[in-house]
């Protein structure tokens, strides 16, 4: 005869003893809800509204000051002056996967890419759809729809971010579910596959004699660097007295002059990687890193970062009508400067309030 235990099989006590207490699950760490990350997405998505409005108006100059200054000089400006944006993108995104909700399995990145490449289809459809309507396409509309599949002809020039965004994400996802102890082995598959599409694709097209598009899914080093540096500086504590934030704009205004000076004389459009921009999104970072959002404004800031991914999607549509119909590279300067603010601001209010409508009709996992 054995001697029985404490607790059996089916966790009841034994006879005659007390049963056994039964761990508390441990309750879920509560994330503080960072409405200065909400501030910062809604900036950033005026920020390449603007950027886009100015880059109209340089190329309807012809990207030279001769063939018309005002349009070119205001639209120059205006284009640098959201240059800041795209960075502040890929720090965010870093942060989120890092940081603010990082991933706990495979499972749940998956359902994050999907809720980007979903979107991502349907609008590369509908600005087929809009190009061949308005004749612009420039190439058949199957011919565009099988190119966007390798991202390598774009339908509409914006979404090359979410070509690079998506695979950052999965990269960094990766890392943190290995260091966690997972084996994201699904995950680990498409990660090669997308390092080895490009030359899969080339030697393909050599061999083949096809006219293969150029595998444009992947993402350069800076995108990788501002993605985990970035997460770095925004999980920083509020260390700053309130006072020393208002020397950011500074250092702010001198990078966003050389950036007009560069884009002038050396090279149009600065790359991304550019020492100037990394200035420039840094001190626009820092200037509101952990500032305080008053509590009646709350949730309409939040409503408002919420809609700015549908916005970046469709901004570029609404964007290309109005500066179809209202710049002309003979504007005078003053003219030209209020034109650019006017039609930044039209296209945000357009924008925000179609993404706005959409997300009351449920209609953001498609439209995001």
């Amino acid at each position: 005869m054995t001697m029985s235990s404490s607790v059996s099989r089916a966790g009841s006590a034994a006879p005659g003893t007390a049963p056994a207490p039964r761990p508390a699950a441990e309750p879920r760490p509560h994330r503080e809800h960072r409405y200065d990350i909400d501030l910062i997405r809604l900036l950033c998505s005026v920020g390449v509204i603007l950027c886009h409005t100015g880059s109209a108006f340089v190329n309807t100059a012809g990207r030279e000051a001769a063939n018309g200054p005002g349009t070119y000089w205001a639209g120059l400006v205006a284009d640098s002056a959201g240059r800041f944006a795209v960075p502040l993108f890929f720090a965010m995104a870093g942060w989120v996967v890092l940081v603010g909700a990082p991933v706990r399995d495979g499972r749940q990145l998956w359902r994050r890419i999907v809720r980007i490449v979903v979107p991502l289809a349907v609008w590369s459809a509908l600005y087929i759809a809009w190009g061949r309507l308005r004749g612009t396409n420039g190439a058949p509309a199957g011919e565009l729809a099988l190119d966007a599949l390798s991202a390598s002809i774009r339908p509409a020039y914006h979404l090359w971010y979410l070509y690079a965004y998506i695979p950052v994400i999965m990269v960094l996802g990766f890392v943190a579910l290995v260091r966690s102890g997972k084996r994201p082995w699904g995950l680990g598959t498409a990660l090669l596959v997308l390092a080895a599409a490009p030359t899969l694709f080339g030697d393909l097209a050599r061999t083949t004699d096809l006219d293969l598009p150029r595998f444009g899914w992947g993402f350069g080093p800076y995108q990788l660097i501002y993605a985990v540096l970035g997460a770095l500086l925004i999980a920083l504590p509020a260390v700053s007295p309130g006072r020393r934030r208002l020397w950011w704009p500074l250092p702010a205004v001198a990078a966003l002059t050389a950036i007009v000076a560069y884009q002038h004389e050396v090279h149009y459009t600065i790359p991304y990687a550019s020492v100037l921009v990394a200035l420039l999104s840094a001190a626009v970072l820092f200037s509101l890193h952990r500032v305080r959002v008053p509590g009646r404004l709350r949730p309409a800031l939040a409503r408002l970062s919420g809609a700015s991914f549908g916005a970046y999607m469709v901004h570029v549509l609404v964007l290309g009508v109005l500066t179809d119909v209202l710049v002309d590279a003979d504007l005078s300067l003053p003219v030209a400067a209020a034109l650019v603010l006017g039609v930044t601001a039209a296209t945000t209010a357009l924008s925000f309030g179609a993404a706005l409508l959409w997300t009351r009709l449920g209609l953001t996992r498609l439209l995001g």
